[in-house]
């Protein structure tokens, strides 16, 4: 377990959602120092449940992608499959794709994104989607048609973004403003990262609460 720990901050470094933190990035970060703390089965059953079905998804928080999707995103992750990218690393993260009431952080309708590259990929593009008003992350797994487009990014150069000192993380962080107005209640935020100098594409769902509801 030490080794694929330390693994996780070198060789295997790639990236995840911080902020809102997507739901494999935010089970580690609550609970790595503690996995195994019966607590967490009442206090954030969702991520307990991810740990039981695969330590190794929190492990390695940044290495959810797939390769070779080529720009077809839908082909690569069925409807029910998004939050895992498709079922990616035979099923490791599968978890991911429970609905539930994962631990969400409170947004505006307009936030910030944050995404962490922490082996300074850069991107050929992120694409930031929200759920649909009407949606329900606690009963429905995520569709494709459940999803609005709400942010768009150009090229952006490998290494670019805010540098951070935490060691965990030790890479850049980019932001991506936000506009997702007409939505209250729990929601989902679903990234694309298009990586530039490899054929990965990382994919993270983060979960929110907007205002009202």
């Amino acid at each position: 377990m030490l080794a694929t720990v330390a693994l996780v901050g070198t060789a295997d470094a790639h990236g995840s959602a911080i902020g809102p933190a997507s739901r494999n990035y935010g089970c580690w970060k609550r609970w790595g120092g503690d996995f195994q703390n019966p607590e967490m089965k009442t206090k954030d059953p969702m991520c307990w449940q991810a740990w039981q079905a695969d330590t190794n998804a929190m492990w390695n928080w940044n290495g959810l992608y797939r390769e070779g999707v080529a720009g077809n995103h839908q082909a690569a992750l069925p409807d029910g499959q998004l939050c895992s990218a498709g079922h990616t690393s035979s099923g490791r993260y599968n978890a991911m794709d429970v609905p539930g009431k994962w631990e969400a952080t409170s947004v505006g309708t307009s936030f910030t994104f944050k995404n962490h590259d922490q082996a300074k990929h850069g991107a050929d593009y992120y694409r930031i989607y929200v759920t649909k008003q009407g949606y329900d992350p606690t009963t429905q797994p995520l569709r494709w048609s459940n999803l609005e487009l709400v942010a768009q990014t150009g090229k952006i150069a490998p290494g670019a973004g805010e540098p951070s000192t935490e060691p965990s993380l030790n890479g850049v962080t980019v932001s991506i403003p936000v506009n997702a107005p007409g939505r209250t209640g729990r929601h989902v935020v679903f990234m694309i990262w298009q990586a530039s100098h490899f054929d990965q594409t990382f994919y993270s769902c983060s979960d929110v609460i907007f205002p009202g509801g």
